[in-house]
């Protein structure tokens, strides 16, 4: 599946008390490697949303190995892991020169915005998430 990388120099106001990016950030790169991947994939969130559909997330999960610190270049590695139904498992890394900082992965369920119900996803967005 589809994959893309999205370098990210950490800012200071990424940090906290401490010097080191502040934990709930990750969460933040792990959307916007998402967005990242989406377009590489030809289907924005903004397409998304304007035909009818919402990715809300239903689980994350990440794994603290290392710090980053105030300008750190970091790479942000996101891939579809799994394309279930309805639902989307989306893994991302984050790496400072090649070393793993963070591991971790989102969950995510196609919604209508109609009916906030689950909804099956757009067949050009499963097409292009297979293509390599």
């Amino acid at each position: 599946m589809k994959k893309t990388v999205l370098k990210y120099r950490v800012p200071y106001a990424d940090t906290d008390q401490m010097g080191v990016v502040y934990y709930a950030n990750y969460l933040v790169l792990f959307e916007r490697a998402r967005n990242e991947l989406m377009r590489a994939c030809g289907y924005t969130y903004k397409e998304c949303e304007a035909e009818g559909f919402a990715l809300p997330v239903l689980h994350a999960e990440l794994d603290y190995r290392k710090p980053a610190r105030y300008d750190d270049l970091l790479e942000i590695e996101c891939r579809c892991e799994e394309q279930r139904g309805v639902r989307l498992k989306i893994a991302c890394d984050v790496r400072r020169d090649g070393e793993l900082l963070v591991s971790g992965h989102t969950v995510h369920c196609f919604v209508s915005l109609e009916t906030m119900r689950p909804a099956h996803p757009p067949a050009k967005f499963l097409q292009s998430l297979a293509e390599e």
